[in-house]
């Protein structure tokens, strides 16, 4: 606050610039971190009219078959027949999380079978296939 020496009245003014300075710094942050929290290799999921909610267990071990047929857990590509050993260990990491296989919606569906026989064989409990909802127009 401050006040005017000539009258007797006080003057409240709220100084914005700090307020200014605080938001652009947290959209600058925000602008930065938004996209490092996409995990695993970025794909083109396939469209579903019913998604359900991944249930249990915290974040999911991520397996992504990108576009061109290559299997990723997190940002590690791993052979077809490396996936089980590879997801076993990743488990052991990060005990009781799901695994979510993100599959490219341009990917043969012959690919994405053997990918996920590979995942069968470690005998995982809560394997998901990620898929973006269509949403109804009203």
């Amino acid at each position: 606050m401050s006040m005017d020496v000539g009258s007797k009245s006080v003057k409240s003014d709220i100084n914005v610039t700090p307020l200014v300075d605080v938001v652009l710094v947290l959209l600058i942050i925000f602008m930065v971190i938004t996209p490092m929290l996409q995990r695993g290799k970025p794909v083109q999921l396939p469209d579903a009219k019913h998604v359900s909610a991944l249930k249990g267990g915290g974040d999911p071990v991520l397996l992504s078959i990108t576009a061109d047929g290559k299997a990723w857990i997190d940002k590690a590509e791993v052979p077809l027949d490396q996936i089980s050993t590879e997801l076993n260990v990743a488990m052991q990491m990060a005990p009781g999380s799901p695994v979510m296989i993100k599959g490219d919606k341009s990917v043969d569906y012959k690919r994405v079978r053997e990918i996920i026989l590979e995942v069968s064989k470690t005998h995982l409990l809560g394997v998901s296939l990620a898929a973006s909802e269509i949403k109804e127009k009203k």
